[in-house]
């Protein structure tokens, strides 16, 4: 079944705001502290930087902060799913003016896919090829 296009647009997002929504859709709603913890010892990433992201995140509404205890927690406010396709169709027309085609044949020619995920590219595309 092939999805509709992104309609909920957020503004883009940066490579860390990606980052610390990766480890809210991981591990679910978390604090600060928490996500920091994530992050300290492969980055050294300070903690008031994560915290300043979070503040910035949930003005952008990407995330939700729960401030009913002492220690907010914050949670994704936007599915990774919807935030894969929104990234996707950026790409698609900034990149790619566009060319599913050609984004598709990009991506297929950067790195050796494996054979079942050749498998389930081949289901996808005679699914695709029955709904038009």
């Amino acid at each position: 079944m092939l999805k509709k296009r992104a309609k909920n647009k957020h503004p883009r997002q940066s490579d860390w705001e990606l980052r610390i929504l990766n480890v809210l859709w991981k591990n679910g709603p978390s604090t600060v502290r928490s996500v920091f913890e994530q992050f300290e010892a492969k980055t050294g990433v300070g903690y008031t930087t994560i915290l300043k992201y979070l503040q910035i995140m949930h003005e952008k509404k990407l995330v939700s902060r729960d401030e009913s205890n002492r220690s907010h927690v914050y949670a994704a406010a936007i599915s990774r799913d919807d935030m894969q396709d929104q990234i996707v169709d950026d790409l698609l027309d900034t990149v790619f003016d566009g060319s599913r085609k050609r984004l598709v044949m990009r991506i297929l020619s950067q790195t050796q896919a494996s054979p079942q995920e050749l498998l389930e590219i081949q289901k996808l595309l005679a699914q695709t090829e029955q709904e038009s």
